[in-house]
């Protein structure tokens, strides 16, 4: 990206947020701090009405506005496929939402790029899974939640628990949202079990807002998500399997705590975080022709054992 590019693009990043830490620039842009101070005076000596404070971050006084966005071809593509997520994966509230944005999206397109994406309108889709649907259609509770959790307001919820085949009410405080083969979760804490817990959309029959602030200062999701694994001593696991069965794990390996993977001298390399090793092994099994554990050794061992025990019981 050359300066000038470099440049617009920083003053979008500034107009998005309210403020915006010179770190957060530098990381997005892969540059050093002194490039942003500089390129920041750029703006300031352009005429952007820019407020400074130190330790504290960017802000842009409040009218200013920049002329309608140009976006280039491939952004547009972007915009179009994750409309064609929203429409499949969310609420039917959430996703007239996303047409309305998208509407004005296109009003600022120019006519290439208008033609572009009509062409290529019918030529991308999102199949639903066979599995049952994630959220219930006439509920509309994802834009409720993201309320709750913008305004800090207490939910109220009817949610049937799996464990003991019941209905409650409850009152949380939500936290978050995260989507997982194939279902929506809500994690929020609950006051009627006094302790974080994870509530599935599909279980959730009906949903209000209490309009109760809440003052309890609840970590972000990515906390939660983090301390959980650290709380279950999950164990990190890395097998290398060949790319030939690599469409076949697509789905299979989030079941087992899927985290990254990598090419690795011509093999796919797979980190896993796992709490129940015993399945893992299982699982593995499966592949064991055309995989390599590379840690840790005690999965290799567990392997060998459950493999003698097979080869007892056959011979």
């Amino acid at each position: 990206m050359n300066r000038i590019d470099r440049i617009s693009a920083i003053l979008i990043h500034l107009q998005s947020r309210r403020v915006v830490k010179a770190s957060d620039i530098a990381d997005r842009f892969n540059i050093s701090l002194r490039t942003v101070y500089r390129d920041v005076k750029t703006l300031e000596e352009a005429g952007i009405p820019l407020i400074g404070e130190a330790g504290v971050g960017y802000s842009i006084m409040d009218g200013y506005r920049l002329p309608p966005v140009m976006f280039t071809r491939e952004e547009a593509t972007a915009f179009l496929t994750a409309e064609k997520l929203m429409e499949k994966l969310t609420d039917p509230s959430s996703d007239e939402n996303y047409k309305s944005a998208m509407y004005k999206i296109r009003s600022v397109l120019r006519m290439a790029e208008k033609d572009f994406l009509d062409n290529i309108d019918g030529h991308i889709e999102v199949l639903k899974s066979r599995r049952t649907s994630g959220v219930k259609l006439d509920l509309n509770p994802l834009q409720i939640i993201l309320k709750g959790i913008g305004e800090r307001t207490v939910l109220s919820i009817h949610y049937f628990a799996m464990h003991n085949q019941q209905w409650s009410e409850r009152c949380i405080e939500p936290v978050g949202v995260f989507y997982q083969d194939n279902y929506w979760h809500l994690i929020a804490w609950c006051r009627l079990r006094e302790d974080y817990r994870d509530f599935r959309l599909d279980r959730i029959s009906n949903i209000s807002l209490t309009g109760e602030r809440f003052k309890t200062m609840h970590p972000n999701l990515n906390e939660y998500i983090s301390q959980q694994a650290r709380e279950r001593n999950l164990e990190e696991v890395i097998i290398r399997v060949e790319k030939s069965i690599g469409p076949y794990l697509n789905e299979q390996k989030y079941y087992n705590g899927f985290v990254s993977e990598r090419e690795v001298d011509g093999l796919i390399e797979m980190t896993f975080l796992t709490g129940f090793v015993e399945g893992f092994v299982r699982w593995l099994m499966m592949y064991g022709d055309m995989a390599i554990i590379v840690s840790p050794d005690s999965l290799k061992e567990k392997v060998k054992e459950l493999s003698n025990v097979i080869m007892l019981r056959n011979s």
